[in-house]
């Protein structure tokens, strides 16, 4: 939103405005779904038709609204939010827009118009062409307009959704070529892409290393950046977008559009790799990731993020030979570096970490009703450890007499793996951890 005041000042100039009508009017400008470099024009020429508008026609404007976001969804709109809210709490009652369905293109925002237009406190809406009021007929025809433009949306929709499905179809892929592939400029060959002969090798290449040299993806990042490879836009790969190469059935020939759909289609394209080759590939991956993880779980691998650079975190178990012939195992937890091979993310020892999530447990939002199911769970099984096992009376307590959070320290703190870990299902704060402190993730 712009504060831009010009009741009685023209803003075409120093021209002085005379008042003659009494409502106090904002301004409303959003973008339309044109191309982007177009939006910024589509915006500027309708504030400047409408102050045009207000100039000739001598309205008060006391403010001006311009927004981006898109109108195809309810409440969305943070400006157009702020708008609304601005007309209920009695700071304009007059819109100038240049076309209904720059206020609403959905049924949630029109209605919302149309409501405050009956509680009267939107006294009219005036557009380029047309004027709305609180009268049963202009009502009507703006909802129409409103309407007509939801209709457009949603016949928008379904026919790119049409045109998608049928590309697929026809072989072609429908969106940006995958690394190793560029899309055709021709505008008659819309879908076509074809291997890109500076990527396409080395893509193939990738391949070729993880099936048969057993390499793994730290292996190849290492090796990608050591030939200086960057993708069409002039970025490295990380190493997130290495393995989802090598698990891309689009370079063997095949795709499945939309991801997770179950719908598969065989492409038109050149495929840098055989379907053996590809097969192999994932033999190896999974190979690679039993051996690495051992199936050993650990309790806080899927609770953080590094605060560096956005990866995961991972676990590793350490052993200290003591010297009484004892072995202390400890377990520390640090970034996968997945985004960044070269994040300084350090470890954190795992009583550390406890002590740590311990002291924000009053601070973290939790899944209150999860952790009293759990809680429920475990109250009856103490019961009937009590009546069954020790001969004792059902004890008369229930999970309304329990602390919640002191449940959840309790797990934090003697709890066993899986309930650590079925605790981090009821934790709502997103975590990280940078330079071995956990913190609330804004």
């Amino acid at each position: 939103m712009e504060n831009i005041v010009i009741s009685g000042v023209s803003n075409m100039g120093n021209i002085p405005l005379v008042i003659a009508d009494p409502i106090r009017y904002c301004l409303y400008a959003r973008k339309s779904s044109e191309a982007e470099e177009k939006q910024a024009l589509s915006v500027d020429s309708q504030v400047k038709e409408m102050l045009s508008i207000a100039e000739r026609e001598h309205l008060n404007i006391v403010d001006i609204y311009r927004e981006s976001h898109s109108a195809k969804d309810c409440g969305q709109r943070p400006v157009y939010n702020k708008l609304l809210l601005d007309i209920r709490e009695g700071k304009f009652d007059g819109i100038l827009v240049w076309h209904p369905d720059r206020l609403a293109r959905n049924a949630g925002d029109l209605g919302a118009v149309v409501d405050l237009l009956d509680q009267k406190k939107l006294v009219e809406i005036r557009t380029y062409s047309q004027r709305f009021t609180n009268n049963p007929n202009e009502k009507f025809l703006l909802m129409i307009l409103g309407s007509q433009a939801k209709l457009e949306n949603d016949n928008k929709s379904i026919n790119v959704k049409r045109g998608l499905k049928t590309k697929c179809e026809m072989g072609l892929w429908p969106s940006v070529a995958p690394t190793g592939y560029l899309n055709s400029k021709n505008k008659d060959q819309k879908g076509v892409i074809f291997v890109d002969p500076d990527r396409g090798t080395v893509i193939k290449e990738m391949f070729t290393r993880a099936a048969y040299q057993g390499a793994s993806g730290r292996k190849i990042f290492k090796w990608l950046r050591e030939i200086h490879f960057v993708t069409k836009s002039g970025k490295p790969l990380t190493l997130s977008n290495i393995y989802v190469i090598l698990n891309n059935h689009f370079y063997h020939g095949t795709f499945e559009y939309p991801k997770q759909s179950g719908k598969w289609f065989l492409g038109k394209h050149t495929p840098l790799i055989t379907k053996d080759l590809f097969d192999e590939v994932q033999r190896q991956l999974q190979l690679q990731r039993k051996a690495k993880g051992k199936n050993k779980e650990f309790a806080f691998t899927r609770l953080m993020s590094c605060g560096l650079c956005g990866s995961g975190i991972t676990a590793e178990e350490k052993y200290k030979n003591l010297k009484d012939g004892s072995v202390n195992k400890y377990i520390y937890y640090g970034c996968t570096r997945a985004r960044d091979m070269n994040c300084k993310g350090g470890y954190i020892e795992e009583k550390a970490l406890i002590a740590q999530l311990l002291e924000l447990m009053d601070r973290i939002d939790l899944d209150k009703s999860g952790i009293k199911k759990k809680l429920e769970v475990e109250i009856e099984r103490h019961k009937k450890f009590h009546s069954g096992i020790m001969g004792k009376p059902n004890m008369e307590y229930s999970v309304k007499d329990a602390d919640i959070r002191n449940y959840a320290k309790y797990l934090l703190s003697d709890g066993s793996l899986f309930e650590k870990r079925d605790l981090i299902q009821c934790l709502k704060s997103k975590l990280s951890i940078r330079e071995k402190t956990i913190t609330l993730a804004a």
